[in-house]
């Protein structure tokens, strides 16, 4: 086994290295043969290898987060969209099952839309029990960076689903346009709203 010898103290002491553990040898009266091994204290603080390891971590960490921060607003926009669409979805299969009109109303200066039954009146929200169903991106932590930008249902801000599942604006109707803009941090995002069939898409 290779040993190092190096100088410690005084000259009754001795350091001996072995295999990467360093341990100090004390003489008994100056006789090396009797000797005691006992652990060398080594000095504290962080080496340069240590601290450079840190900063390269630090700066890995900031890399990955800088755009986790820039796409929150992307994965938000996809996140409203997908709402508006399976609610818009929601609101024509009520009308096809229930026989009746139901509507969605957008309100861009809220940031928000609610579903109506054929009196005008807010549907309660099936997930969401004892609650209407409106949907307020400000009020949402999950999608408050999303503004609706336009709205556009033949000059609307409404689209009535009747018994078929066929889209009229809010002035009853049939629907020519049907369009629903949101806009976050850069990213856009557009729900349409086919005429005649209802049929509802996604556009980034």
């Amino acid at each position: 086994m290779r040993r190092e010898f190096v100088m410690c103290q005084s000259r009754y002491e001795r350091c001996v290295q072995m295999v990467g553990l360093r341990y100090q040898q004390m003489s008994a009266g100056g006789d090396w043969t009797k000797s005691v091994m006992w652990p060398c204290r080594r000095p504290s603080g962080f080496t340069l290898i240590e601290i450079v390891i840190v900063v390269v971590i630090i700066a890995i960490a900031a890399m990955v987060a800088i755009p986790l921060v820039g796409s929150a607003a992307s994965m938000q926009i996809r996140s409203a969209a997908n709402l508006i669409a399976a609610d818009l979805e929601y609101a024509k299969s009520m009308a096809i099952s229930r026989g009746q009109n139901y509507s969605v109303v957008f309100d861009k200066t809220t940031e928000s839309y609610r579903i109506e039954d054929q009196d005008g009146s807010v549907i309660a929200h099936p997930v969401k029990r004892g609650f209407d169903y409106v949907i307020d991106f400000r009020n949402d932590g999950r999608l408050d960076k999303v503004d609706i930008t336009d709205v556009d249902f033949g000059g609307t801000s409404e689209v009535k689903f009747d018994y078929l599942g066929s889209p009229y604006d809010g002035g009853n109707n049939p629907l020519n346009t049907g369009l629903v803009s949101l806009q976050a941090a850069g990213a856009t995002a557009t729900v349409n709203v086919e005429p005649v069939t209802g049929f509802i898409s996604i556009q980034y």
